[in-house]
C-alpha cells in the first residue's frame, strides 16, 4: 500500500481526503490549519475527519515550522497531496515524497492561478472553471498538470455552489489518477504560461461595493462572497457598514428615470431596489445584515459622492 501525506482545508480538503480514505492507500499524516478567530466556518473540519479515522493530524499555522519538516522526515509517505491547503509548500517538504507531490488547484489552469480561484472567477463572471490536479513546483500553481475536469458555472451559482461542484470534480480527477500517481507514472502536462493569470489573497476592500458598476458585475461581487464567506459583500449605510447577503437580477434592464447609484428606488415586503451603473441599471437586494425594512426608498447605500 502506498503511503500518503495531506495538507488540506476546506470542502475541497475534506472531500478528497474522504475520497482518499475510502480507498485501501495509508494515510500517514493530515496537515490542516488551525481554524482562524472569528471566521464563520461553513465546510466540515478536515482535522475532525482525520481524528474519527484515527489519522495523525498536524495543526499548524504553516508548512515551514520545522516540526512539520521533521514530522513528514519521520513519516516518509510515498506521495504527498495539497487539497486548498492555504500556505505555500517549500521544496525541502515537496522533495520528501520519491513519487511525487502534487496540488489540486480549483480552476482550469493555467487560468485563475493564485488564491481564492473559485471566488475570483464568479467575480469575474466566468462561465466555466474546473479542477486541475498537477505537479508543485516553487511558483504558486505553475507545475505540469497531471489531470484536469471542467466545470460549468451558472448564471446565479454562488460560492457554496462552485465549491461543491468544483469538489466532485477534484474526486473525480483524484481518483481517476491515482493508479497512475502510484506507479510513479503520472503525466506532466506543461502549462501554456502565456495564457496564465494570477489573483492574490482577498481583503476586505475586494468585497466592498461599487454601485457605480453595471448590476451584472455587482451580482457577480454578491454570490462570489456570500455570507459567511469572509469577507462578504458590503456596502455604507448612514455611515456604518451593511453586508449584502443575497440579491436576485430583475427581468427589467433599465430605469425610466436617472437616479444615483447606490439609491433604493424601490422595495417590497423582502427586498430593495437599488440604482447602480450609469444610475439606469438597479439591481434587487433580498437579503442584509439588518432588516430590509428599516431601509427606505430614497436612503442612499454606499458612499456619498464623488467616489
Amino acid at each position: 500500500m502506498t503511503k500518503i501525506a495531506v495538507f488540506g482545508y476546506g470542502l475541497v480538503g475534506h472531500t478528497c481526503l474522504k475520497a482518499l480514505i475510502d480507498t485501501p492507500e495509508t494515510i500517514v499524516g493530515v496537515f490542516t490549519h488551525p481554524d482562524a478567530p472569528g471566521e464563520p466556518l461553513w465546510f466540515p473540519s478536515v482535522a475532525q475527519l482525520a481524528k474519527d479515522h484515527g489519522i495523525p493530524v498536524i495543526a499548524t499555522e504553516g508548512p515551514k515550522d520545522v516540526n512539520v519538516l521533521a514530522a513528514l522526515q519521520d513519516m516518509q509517505p510515498d506521495l504527498l497531496f495539497s487539497f486548498f491547503y492555504r500556505k505555500m509548500i517549500p521544496q525541502s517538504i515537496l522533495d520528501i515524497p520519491h513519487l511525487g507531490s502534487f496540488n489540486m488547484h480549483g480552476s482550469f489552469l493555467p487560468r485563475f492561478r493564485g488564491r481564492a480561484p473559485i471566488n475570483w472567477v464568479l467575480v469575474h463572471g466566468e462561465t466555466e472553471t474546473g479542477a486541475t490536479l498537477h505537479h508543485m513546483v516553487k511558483s504558486a500553481d505553475a507545475g505540469a498538470i497531471v489531470d484536469q475536469e471542467a466545470v460549468t458555472i451558472g448564471p446565479i451559482d454562488t460560492a457554496f455552489d462552485l465549491t461543491h461542484k468544483v469538489s466532485k470534480a477534484a474526486v473525480r480527477v483524484l481518483l481517476r489518477q491515482l493508479p497512475a500517481l502510484k506507479e510513479g507514472r503520472a503525466p506532466a502536462i506543461p502549462q501554456d504560461d502565456t495564457k496564465a493569470t494570477y489573483f492574490g489573497g482577498r481583503s476586505a476592500k475586494d468585497s466592498q461595493i461599487d454601485w457605480r458598476q453595471c448590476a451584472w458585475q455587482i451580482h457577480n461581487l454578491i454570490r462570489a462572497v456570500p455570507y459567511p464567506y469572509f469577507p462578504p459583500a458590503f456596502t455604507e449605510y448612514k455611515g456604518e457598514k451593511l453586508e449584502v447577503r443575497a440579491n436576485r437580477l430583475p427581468e427589467g434592464k433599465y430605469l425610466e428615470a436617472t437616479a444615483k447609484p447606490g439609491q433604493v428606488i424601490a422595495k417590497g415586503e423582502d427586498w430593495i431596489r437599488v440604482a447602480c451603473g450609469d444610475g439606469e441599471d438597479f439591481l434587487d437586494i433580498t437579503a442584509l445584515s439588518r432588516p430590509i425594512a428599516e431601509v427606505a426608498i430614497g436612503d442612499m447605500l454606499g458612499k456619498s459622492e464623488p467616489y
